[in-house]
């Protein structure tokens, strides 16, 4: 056992086997993407309207993620993340035996519960074993192996249906969750159980209502999967929840989720100016693979081996992040290479039918370069300034806004889609429509900047190794 100790005092170790479950969870969500017009067919649902087996996923991971930080420190991270990857797996092969929106919706809810604990507590294992002067490499680690989900995800997960089923694409995260629990009961030994204090009941009851009303409210805005007095209610009293729920954190001890985090500056920009960024960005794994099977034409094989271009273009920047921001520091990364973002996802609004599959490869894959910095960028400066007694509260509300950008994003791309198809009386989305969204996607993801430019010239120069 000497020889693993040692071998886990290198952060790269730890981040590797930790990632096993971020590629898990990656590799769903963009075989989901690829798979939604053939499960729509084969469901005999609106491919539009089918957006409820994303975020249904989605919502779920809102409700649960802020409880994950107090149960690993009541029962210790190990174990709550080797039983997250079990339900998560068990999960994922109850999806590929759903025979209807329910059932589908039902196994997507359940997925997300283990994905809530599975990332923000493996997470945590890692953070609490690395100096912040290893920081950025130990997250750089951790999300290089984790983007092999979504390089491998469109492909796959286009081959899957096309030659056997859209229900094959969920069965493949059964070896892999297999695999992450024999890594983690092998080389991961446990940690010191830590007094988390009483559970904040009435705020995870809050800030779970306050979500869930949100998010299903804004996806059923002109979609008619509701009556319209429903989404009206739903989204008023999300509203008043999430009043209820600020208060309420403000005034406990130890809430669920600790607002007192957010006047960290290098924390507080990642998490609010941040998920404007995150929405913006979210909608593109949503409209791509729609625009291209269902206005391009493509196959769903086809599809997945043009839209893997993103996520291959994120895994080429990975070694090239850590100069970047030594040479330039976390705020002018984040500022000029949010304009350059934006601009990837909103030049996605030029394809048409008549642009040749290897050039929007390369569009997509250019952009995939400079969302990886950015997301990289902001998810090591949050951690950059954390206390160590603050970890677990800060990994839970990073899980929570991610998640919930990512929710949202699919929303503002089907709202988008909802909005043209109403203006222009059309039964099903067309270019115009998309175009419309990329269009939007990216002036969302632009609405970052000001919070980046307030940053200090040498925040988290600690982390970034940047001297001026």
């Amino acid at each position: 056992m000497s020889g693993t100790s040692s071998k886990l005092r290198d952060p790269r170790i730890v981040a590797a086997i930790v990632a096993s479950a971020l590629f898990m969870q990656n590799l769903d969500s963009s075989v989901v993407a690829t798979a939604l017009p053939s499960m729509a067919r084969d469901l005999g649902q609106d491919p539009v309207h089918l957006s409820v087996a994303i975020t249904s996923y989605l919502v779920a991971l809102c409700v649960f993620i802020p409880v994950s930080g107090w149960i690993a420190d009541r029962f210790g991270p190990r174990r709550v993340f080797m039983w997250a990857i079990l339900v998560f797996t068990g999960a994922s092969a109850l999806v590929g035996l759903a025979q209807g929106l329910g059932t589908l919706v039902g196994a997507r809810v359940l997925q997300g519960l283990g994905g809530a604990m599975m990332v923000p507590v493996g997470r945590l294992l890692l953070l609490r074993r690395v100096s912040k002067e290893e920081l950025l490499t130990a997250m750089t680690w951790l999300t290089m192996p984790a983007l092999l989900g979504p390089v491998l995800g469109p492909p796959i997960g286009g081959l899957l249906t096309d030659a056997v089923s859209w229900r094959a694409v969920f069965w493949i995260n059964i070896p892999v969750g297999a695999l992450g629990l024999l890594l983690v009961w092998r080389f991961i030994p446990e940690m010191e159980k830590q007094d988390p204090g009483p559970l904040d009941t009435r705020g995870l009851i809050l800030w779970g209502l306050a979500l869930a009303l949100l998010v299903s409210g804004l996806e059923t805005i002109g979609r008619s999967l509701l009556p319209g007095w429903v989404t009206v209610v739903a989204l008023g009293l999300g509203l008043l929840a999430t009043v209820a729920a600020v208060l309420h954190s403000r005034q406990v001890v130890r809430p669920a989720v600790d607002l007192s985090l957010l006047a960290i500056p290098t924390f507080g920009m990642p998490m609010l100016s941040g998920t404007l960024f995150r929405v913006g960005a979210g909608a593109l794994p949503f409209l791509l693979p729609l625009t291209l099977q269902l206005v391009f034409g493509l196959s769903a094989s086809g599809s997945g081996l043009v839209t893997f271009a993103t996520a291959l273009g994120a895994l080429v920047m990975k070694p090239l992040i850590r100069p970047l921001l030594q040479r330039f520091g976390f705020r002018r990364v984040l500022v000029v290479n949010s304009v350059l973002a934006a601009a990837g996802v909103a030049v996605c609004a030029l394809f048409n039918p008549a642009w040749p599959p290897i050039a929007i490869f390369a569009v997509l894959a250019a952009g995939g370069l400079s969302r990886s910095l950015q997301f990289t960028s902001m998810a090591t400066m949050a951690f950059a300034d954390v206390p160590q007694n603050k970890l677990a509260a800060a990994t839970a509300m990073t899980g929570t806004i991610q998640q919930f950008s990512v929710a949202l994003g699919v929303v503002l791309g089907s709202l988008t889609l909802a909005a043209g198809m109403e203006w222009r009386g059309t039964a099903a989305p067309g270019l115009a429509e998309f175009q419309a969204g990329f269009v939007v996607a990216g002036l969302v993801m632009l609405a970052m900047l000001p919070g980046a430019l307030r940053l200090k010239r040498d925040a988290a120069a600690r982390v970034s190794g940047h001297q001026g």
